[in-house]
């Protein structure tokens, strides 16, 4: 937001400074006293001109569509500036100054062809050097905003991943499996070893195979569903065309976290539904469960506002997060485009 405010005063000074000092240094360049006298009209129209052509550039921010890679737009903008500006060259000169000399005239129209090309170019490239200036600023910008983001994302996974009550809750549960003798102790051991491995280790990486960090949530969903009782369900459903595509380490466990610490109970039938879907680079996460407790403190824990930052951060513009409450159900759906 800041940057944003930064940029948007800086972008209102260079307009300021574009349309009241350097267009009018450059229109003075011409026979002004002459134009005014003889061709006062095409004069401003010229002026116009020199303004929407400016504001045209400023407001559709070719740079941003060439990094989008939306170059059918700008071929069309660029034929459709190209076209007005050759039809402005038949702009008509005026009826008091009309001869049969074809040679005045042809003269007079190459003179106003040559000065509406002149003026074509120096917007142009003045506006698309400002542009491409301010995205070479944002892109900076961003990249160090990510890198503070990331840091306080790891501190914050040490603190709130691996809380006291995950701990605490998975090891009395192996204890009880190790007293019963059960025959899962030793597949919770691993699973347990494995969630904590992987915490430490991609806290780190900006991002990896996504197999992995399905991996990753199996293992916590078995691990979770071992301390739960016939009460609550857990369905997961994974689908994936590329096992490696790469994500955000750890970028959906904060919705499942969720899940289990406010949709489960020993008491009444519950289920969560966990559907994560992948083709052709669109990654596809919904889930659903019951709301059986309610959240006592809202800043508990990473938390989904934390995780839509990140988001906006890493994936501008390709992810759509959308949270909701219905009739006591709790409906999360992530549709994110990683390529």
């Amino acid at each position: 937001m800041k940057f944003n405010m930064k940029k948007n005063r800086i972008a209102l000074y260079v307009d300021l400074l574009f349309c009241l000092v350097i267009m009018p240094l450059v229109i003075m360049t011409l026979p002004v006293n002459k134009l005014i006298v003889h061709e006062s009209a095409f004069l401003v129209a010229i002026v116009i001109y020199v303004y929407f052509l400016y504001f045209i550039y400023r407001t559709v921010n070719i740079p941003k569509l060439l990094m989008n890679k939306k170059y059918i737009n700008i071929i069309v903008l660029i034929l459709a500036l190209i076209v007005l500006t050759q039809l402005f060259t038949r702009f008509p000169l005026p009826s008091d100054t009309l001869t049969n000399d074809n040679k005045i005239i042809e003269g007079r129209l190459r003179i106003r062809t040559q000065i509406i090309w002149f003026f074509f170019l120096i917007v142009t490239g003045f506006a698309l050097a400002i542009e491409l200036t301010f995205e070479l600023f944002r892109q900076i910008l961003l990249k160090h905003e990510i890198a503070a983001e990331k840091d306080k994302a790891e501190l914050a996974l040490y603190k709130a991943q691996i809380n006291p009550h995950f701990l605490f809750n998975t090891l009395n549960t192996i204890y009880a499996l190790v007293l019963s003798g059960s025959d899962k102790t030793e597949s919770a051991l691993v699973k347990f070893s494995n969630i904590l491995r992987y915490m430490y280790e991609h806290t780190e990486s900006e991002t990896i195979p996504i197999k992995k960090e399905i991996e990753y949530i199996r293992q916590y969903v078995d691990l979770q569903s071992l301390r739960l009782n016939r009460h609550t369900k857990v369905n997961l459903d994974i689908a994936m065309d590329d096992q490696q595509a790469p994500v955000p380490p750890m970028i959906l466990i904060t919705f499942i976290e969720n899940a289990f610490k406010y949709g489960t109970s020993s008491e009444k039938d519950c289920t969560i539904y966990i559907t994560i879907k992948l083709r052709k680079g669109v990654l596809d996460f919904s889930m659903q469960n019951n709301i059986m407790r309610m959240r006592e403190d809202k800043g508990s824990g990473i938390g989904i506002a934390n995780c839509r930052k990140r988001l906006e951060l890493l994936y501008p513009g390709r992810f759509d997060l959308k949270t909701t409450e219905t009739d006591n159900i709790f409906n999360t759906r992530l549709t994110l485009r990683l390529q």
